[in-house]
């Protein structure tokens, strides 16, 4: 268990309420052999040091890239049933559900990884499949897709707040209150929040811009380590004032 203790020069070291442990996971992207690996080395974390509360934290962008969407999605629904969950939106789940109602999203969908996802529910798209096929892809992933799914989708929150954390799926705009964010900036923003060093109201937790290391700053967190690339699926652990990653 690696530790941090960057905020240590901060004014008031950001806290969890007394009892609370978060667990919470950067970018899956259909690397379900990840998540996997990740759930048993948080159980094993937990029948060593229990706690009264812990609550597992996912950060979005479960699907696209990597090749086990459909498994990521299922294991995120039964993991729900067992343990205190929080799922956020990421801006590839928008994706999915939308393209159900308009097929032609596929030409957008499809940059950002789609493909591997319809793959994933046993379809068979073309490289660059055109109007008909779209519309037949729709209709086909319509009848697969679980219901669990699609009530996982469906209901997923854009930001989760604990103690003196925030978390989101891409970020924060700078100069807005956390209540007054606009749901692009939550899903998409990047350069403006990434570059920004002064204080938010909290420590923002967030993934949507991988990098090669956590990345551990005075006024956020980066934990989307590039899973579906690097193989190295990120969990930062948070309890009281101390940070730590398994």
């Amino acid at each position: 268990m690696w530790k941090s203790r960057q905020f240590a020069a901060a004014a008031a070291t950001p806290n969890l309420p007394a009892g609370v442990r978060i667990y919470a996971i950067g970018d899956i992207h259909g690397r379900a052999d990840l998540l996997e690996q990740l759930f048993e080395r948080i159980d094993a974390d937990l029948a060593k040091y229990p706690v009264a509360t812990a609550i597992e934290i996912f950060l979005g962008d479960y699907i696209d890239r990597g090749p086990k969407s459909a498994e990521v999605l299922s294991h995120l629904v039964t993991r729900g049933k067992t343990h205190r969950t929080v799922c956020l939106k990421g801006n590839h789940e928008i994706y999915i559900l939308e393209f159900l109602r308009n097929p032609a999203i596929l030409k957008s969908w499809a940059q950002f990884g789609g493909l591997t996802t319809l793959l994933s529910y046993g379809l068979k798209p073309s490289l660059n499949p055109g109007d008909e096929e779209q519309a037949e892809l729709a209709e086909e992933l319509g009848r697969v897709l679980p219901h669990s799914h699609r009530q996982f989708l469906g209901a997923l929150p854009l930001s989760f707040t604990c103690g003196d954390f925030f978390f989101v799926h891409a970020g924060v705009r700078p100069g807005e209150l956390l209540s007054h964010q606009r749901d692009d900036d939550l899903l998409w923003i990047r350069d403006e929040f990434l570059s920004h060093e002064d204080a938010f109201e909290k420590i923002v937790v967030h993934g949507h811009t991988p990098v090669m290391e956590p990345d551990v700053r005075r006024n956020r967190i980066n934990i989307d380590t590039g899973a579906y690339a690097t193989g190295r699926l990120t969990c930062l652990r948070l309890e009281g004032d101390e940070i730590s990653f398994i």
